[in-house]
């Protein structure tokens, strides 16, 4: 056992759902992995993975709004895990954190919030930003996702607008279908460069799409990234520590 970790019995087991999409679940996986203090594979935690790439479409659903409702199927695999032997639940996807209400009242399990854990970073960031830029989905933008309680702890969230949204939805679909290129790592790089010149003081990637490519220059502006928040408190609530 490595020192300063609890038993590894005594460790929660994770239950994730996945499979949106897939390459930022493995990736979050990994990160997990490459975060535990470990000299054997039992200082490792236990995680349970539904990896569902068949989760209905969150963009056709909020942004199109021509596409199913993904809760029930939600419902279903957060169930899934309990009955599986999970112990608490993420879901490395910040736009399906929209119908997490839902899914928390339908599965009395702990189930980490991916928005909770941004702002809560935020508020302890030294100097504390005032204007934070988020790259997400534009349906974050559209549903207000983080807008609540990032203005309720005093910080005013902005986003790509106009070509920049549409420039953003094309890298994400591009991840998506790995067809990611130079092209799309420049539009992202001219969409971070423009929140920027607009004030911004702090980045939040809030699209695991966009975790899983390389990282914007942010021109010594602090970037956070949700994925790397989720699988540090993953680690913690798993009952291991650094």
């Amino acid at each position: 056992m490595t020192t300063g970790q609890s038993p590894s019995g005594a460790r929660k087991t994770l239950g994730l759902l996945g499979g949106m999409g897939p390459e930022a679940t493995v990736e979050l996986m990994r990160r997990v992995v490459a975060a535990t203090p470990a000299r054997d594979d039992a200082d490792h935690i236990r995680m349970l993975v539904d990896n569902n790439p068949q989760v209905p479409s969150r963009i056709k659903h909020l942004i199109e709004g021509t596409g199913e409702d993904p809760t029930a199927v939600l419902v279903g695999m957060a169930e899934g895990l309990k009955q599986a032997g999970a112990d608490f639940l993420a879901m490395p996807c910040n736009t399906a954190h929209w119908y997490l209400p839902a899914v928390r009242e339908a599965v009395d399990l702990l189930f980490l919030d991916m928005i909770d854990l941004s702002v809560r970073y935020l508020q302890n960031s030294t100097p504390q930003p005032k204007t934070v830029a988020l790259l997400a989905s534009p349906a974050v933008r559209k549903v207000g996702l983080f807008d609540q309680r990032l203005k309720a702890a005093g910080f005013t969230p902005v986003y790509a607008d106009g070509r920049e949204e549409e420039a953003i939805l094309q890298v994400i679909r591009a991840v998506k279908a790995k067809t990611c290129g130079q092209l799309e790592q420049d539009a992202y790089q001219a969409v971070t460069d423009g929140l920027r010149e607009r004030g911004a003081d702090a980045f939040l990637i809030a699209c695991t799409e966009l975790s899983v490519i390389e990282l914007p220059a942010t021109e010594n502006i602090p970037l956070a990234d949700t994925l790397d928040l989720l699988a540090a408190e993953i680690l913690r609530t798993a009952g291991v520590e650094g």
